[in-house]
Parts: structure tokens; sequence; C-alpha cells
């Protein structure tokens, strides 16, 4: 049992480690290089963009190749973007390198949750997937590394691809004795929609998997700019330690990530949703109240909500979809999934707040406040919704 759980708990680990050891500290680093004026923005974007290769790499996962050794892969061409990051020397080329690093990273997300859901046992599901988020944390543990050997520096510098990138192909070695998942679909006839990884768009026809996928991606409305503009928001209330204060979130998400499979077998993926809108009223609440003036302790309410939502909305719809799919479609359906809430998700939600908050400042009204009142009321519409167009199932 020992041999089997090890190398699946470093899979999540290092997985949801490797990512934020660069993309955290990458802004202030690219907004120095040559022609970042026209490459920073992009450089927001390139999660959602990543997750657009997501049901592609998994056709591969379901059809030719076994999802460990198609982890294998995605984890050895990430970490040699990575490296090509390290050297590069223009805001453009650095761009191109990250998207094609994340090109592979992001389906990594998909695949190991198929990984895990098919090898954990059930009783250690949760607490290995937690493991995750423990990765994510630990990421910072380079800067205090690098800090304790006298280079103070290493957040602004490129060395943070180097580290991504050792990080990628540690997790190579780990996919060597991850426990084999063979292709449910393999040998079956090949069409253009399956080369291009879109089979599991078929999984629509069916109503009640449409009326939750549509549900779910609403929610990323109020919840998804949250990664983008939450730095940025507190940068301007005044916070000066903004890793540190964000990560107080993913600490707590860690213990709430425990209760999302006990939460979704007890009450179902109806009722989860509401409570992960109602998660959303309260942390934009708590967001809106402390930029009108109010209190600035209700940041940290905001701050610390942030797992339990996290959980319902972005593990819940992929434990929806590993639940709705067939065996033969379980890893391009998790991409499908991944692709709408992280891809399509994020760059709707981006893009209606950045021009909610382009309007207040052209009105000169406080930004900030109105546009967490703009998604109190999205998280509002989305109860309703998950009301009117979802039915409840026993799971």
């Amino acid at each position: 049992m020992f041999k089997r759980l090890l190398p699946l708990s470093l899979m999540m680990f290092l997985t949801f480690m490797m990512y934020p050891v660069w993309f955290i500290p990458m802004f202030p680093y690219v907004g120095r290089m040559p022609g970042a004026e026209h490459w920073a923005l992009w450089c927001g974007f390139l999660m959602g963009l990543g997750t657009f290769a997501s049901p592609l790499i998994g056709m591969f996962a379901d059809r030719y190749l076994n999802a460990e050794r198609v982890l294998g892969i995605c984890f050895t061409v990430s970490g040699l973007f990575l490296v090509g990051a390290f050297f590069a020397t223009t805001a453009c080329a650095l761009f191109w390198l990250l998207l094609g690093a994340v090109c592979f990273y992001m389906p990594t997300w998909a695949l190991t949750f198929t990984i895990l859901v098919l090898h954990a046992p059930q009783k250690h599901f949760a607490w290995m997937r937690s493991l995750g988020t423990a990765g994510w944390v630990a990421a910072g543990g380079f800067s205090a590394v690098a800090a304790w050997n006298g280079f103070t520096n290493f957040d602004a510098s490129h060395g943070i691809f180097i580290a991504g990138a050792a990080t990628s192909f540690a997790g190579v070695v780990v996919t060597f004795f991850l426990p084999p998942t063979a292709p449910k679909a393999k040998g079956t006839p090949l069409s253009v929609v399956d080369a291009l990884g879109l089979k599991a768009l078929v999984l629509f026809k069916d109503a009640r998997f449409r009326s939750y996928a549509l549900v779910f991606f609403f929610a990323t409305l109020p919840y998804q700019w949250y990664y983008v503009y939450a730095s940025q928001y507190l940068a301007d209330s005044g916070f000066k330690y903004l890793t540190l204060t964000l990560n107080l979130g993913q600490i707590g998400e860690v213990a709430f990530l425990l209760m999302i499979p006990w939460m979704i077998r007890h009450f179902g993926y109806k009722k989860c949703l509401l409570i992960a809108f109602g998660g959303l009223v309260f942390r934009n609440a708590c967001f809106a109240l402390s930029s009108a003036g109010i209190a600035a302790a209700f940041n940290f309410g905001g701050i610390l909500i942030h797992g339990l939502v996290f959980g319902l909305i972005s593990l819940g719809g992929q434990f929806f979809a590993n639940d709705n799919a067939p065996e033969a479609l379980r890893s391009q359906a998790q991409g499908l999934i991944t692709m709408l809430l992280i891809g399509v998700g994020t760059f709707a939600s981006n893009y209606l707040f950045d021009f909610i908050l382009g309007m207040n400042a052209v009105c000169g009204e406080d930004r900030w406040t109105r546009a967490y009142v703009v998604a109190i009321a999205l998280s509002l519409v989305g109860i309703v919704l998950t009301l009117v167009c979802l039915k409840s199932k026993k799971n």
C-alpha cells in the first residue's frame, strides 16, 4: 500500500508545486524586460491559454498511451520550455516559451486527477489531493532557500524558471513509479473530432451534463478574477506582503479540500454548488465592505474562504466530469472541464471585470467596491440558476 501511495502523493505535491514557483513572481520580472508593455498582459492569460491543449492531450491518454506516460511526457516538455525561458532576453520570446510550457503543464491537472481517482483508496483521496495545495504553498520555499544562501533577489530573477524546470524533471522521475493507467479507448477508430481531442463534446448532448457544466462555468465569472486581481486589490489597499497574505487562502484550502469529497457524497452536486455560490457572496461581500473603508479585517475573511470556493467549483467540476463520463472519455472529459472552467472561464471573467474596473476609473468612483458588488450580484444570480436549472441526483 505504501509503495503505491507514496508515488501518488509525490505526483500531487510536485504537480502543483512546479507552477507557482515561477508564475507568481513572474510579473515583476516580465515588467523589466524589453517590450514588456506589449506582452505583460498576455502573460496574465497563460494559465487560461494552456488549458486549450487539455482535451487534445487527454485524447492521447484515452486512446494511445498510459496516462502516467503522457504525464511524464508533459512534465519533460514543460521543463524544457522553462529552461528555454531562463535564457530568454525579451518579453516576446519569454511569452512564447512560457506558452509552450503551460500547454504541456495545464493538462497535467486533468491527468493527475484521473490517475488519483482510479488508484487512490477512497479514504485516502482527500488528504492526497490536499498535498497538491501543500505543494503550491511549499513553492515559496525556493525563495527562502535562496535567501538563506545570500541570494535575496531570487523572485525577481530568471532563476524562477530553472526552479520550475527542476520541479518538472523531478515529476518525470516520479511518473516511472506510478501505477499503470491503461487507455480505455485503445484500438477504437480515430476521427477528426478525436484527433482534436474534442470527442468529449458529445457529453453535452446529455441535458444534465450540459446544465451542470454551464452552471459550473457561470460560477467562474465571480470566481476566477480573484486569481488575477486579488494581489492588485490588496496592494491598492495598502498591503505589503502580498504573497504571504494570499497564501493564507492556500493554507486554508488544505483543510477545506479534506471536506470536499465528503460534501459531494453527502449533499450532491446541486447543494454543493449552492454552497459555492454562497461562499462567493461571502467572499465578495468581505472585499466590498473592506474596500468601502468599513474594516480592513474583512479582507482576511474573503481570503480564508478561498479553499471552500475553489474545492466546490474546480475540484467539484472534476469530480462531476469523472462521475458522468464513460471510461473511454474520462481523460478528455477532465480536459474539457479544465478548459471550460480555467480557460474559457478565466478569459470571460477577466475581460468582464477589466471592463467594470475601467468604467469605474472613468466615472471617478471607487472601482473596487463597485466591482465586488457586481461579483456579489453574479453570485446571487448563480444561486437562482442552480435552484431553477439543476436537478438533484443521488451520488
